[in-house]
């Protein structure tokens, strides 16, 4: 079950977005949920340094400065809040919260609606959203996703422009992760060192299938994972 979820980690990070909350769930059955954190955070830092790598060309940094601001704040209020949140609560709170904001995206699909939402509240919003959900269970893909929908960015834009935020706020919560809620060690990294050659393998297959896709059929795929992914997180016990 780790090394499925790890592959899947690699082809989220490739380019296939919405694959978090599946990664997210079988690596909380394996390890526990606070603890597959710890062993997830390092894996998925490697894989942004290669999405980096592979897409950096096609990054747009206006978007990157709209949404980094907010993710810092939010991943503080993760970092005060994650050590006594009840879980279970967070989890059903945060799919619905997605769920609903992908019927918006549905809507917005269905009516063909061009209208970018400029305003700050959508940045600000999703921003935060990102930053205190990767802090409490590495689950900010969903909220990034909504984000870049709603801009109607291209493929590569969205993965691209995606691919330096994530390594951004991976970097940035990692001393907390070690240092205060020390949940990396020597442990979690020896267990990193087994996943990593799963990890490229998904993001190879990442890769390919990326390349595979239109703009269009890329959305809709994208829209189709996070919806899957939040109906897994609000029904999972």
């Amino acid at each position: 079950m780790a090394l499925v979820a790890v592959v899947l980690i690699g082809m989220g990070k490739a380019g296939i977005k919405g694959m978090d909350m599946f990664n997210v769930t079988l690596m909380a059955i394996v390890f526990g949920s606070k603890t597959s954190t710890g062993i997830v955070l390092p894996l998925l830092s490697l894989a942004d340094i290669a999405a980096v790598s592979y897409y950096n060309r096609h990054a747009e940094w206006k978007y990157f400065w709209k949404l980094a601001p907010w993710m810092i704040i939010g991943i503080l209020l993760g970092v005060v809040a994650g050590k006594d949140m009840h879980e279970a609560l967070f989890r059903k709170v945060m799919a619905g919260i997605i769920l609903i904001t992908i019927v918006i995206v549905l809507i917005m699909e269905w009516r063909k609606d061009a209208h970018v939402p400029n305003h700050p509240v959508f940045s600000i919003g999703n921003g935060l959203a990102a930053g205190f959900t990767t802090m409490i269970g590495n689950l900010a893909g969903a909220f990034a996703n909504l984000y870049f929908l709603g801009m109607r960015v291209s493929k590569n834009v969205f993965i691209g422009t995606g691919a330096w935020i994530f390594l951004f706020m991976n970097l940035f919560k990692l001393p907390f992760q070690v240092f205060y809620w020390k949940n990396i060690d020597t442990r979690t990294l020896e267990m990193d060192l087994y996943l990593i050659p799963a990890l490229g393998v998904g993001f190879l297959i990442g890769i390919r299938v990326v390349q595979q896709l239109e703009d269009v059929v890329y959305r809709k795929l994208v829209i189709v994972l996070t919806l899957l992914g939040a109906l897994t997180m609000l029904f999972r016990n």
